[in-house]
């Protein structure tokens, strides 16, 4: 469950969550373009839908998070846990996923135009 004042957090443009834990949080729809989130716990989180444009998730643990039909154009996920997530239909353009660990992610439908996948 998240506390009161990260939710609050999560509700303004350019969140700074730098290593917090939002594991298993309900985020579907959430709107958190720009936010700064490296290094949080993300895993087993529900991002569906979510729009993460421009995100910093540089060193975030997404394992089996729930990503589908999210945006992360243009975000920032440089060594990012992603094993066993859900990227079905996800929009990936132009996302930094340098050494990004994707062992068993879902990438069904996924658009990774001009991204950067060195070392993924």
């Amino acid at each position: 469950m998240i506390d009161s004042a990260i939710l609050s957090a999560l509700h303004n443009s350019d969140t700074e969550l730098v290593g917090r834990s939002l594991a298993c949080s309900n985020l579907t729809g959430f709107n958190l373009s720009g936010a700064r989130l490296a290094g949080s716990d993300l895993s087993s989180a529900d991002l569906s839908q979510a729009d993460l444009t421009g995100a910093d998730l540089a060193g975030a643990n997404l394992s089996g998070a729930d990503l589908y039909r999210s945006k992360l154009c243009g975000a920032i996920m440089v060594g990012a846990d992603l094993k066993n997530a859900d990227l079905t239909l996800a929009d990936l353009r132009g996302v930094n996923l340098a050494g990004a660990d994707l062992s068993g992610a879902k990438l069904s439908g996924v658009d990774l135009s001009d991204s950067n996948l060195f070392g993924a």
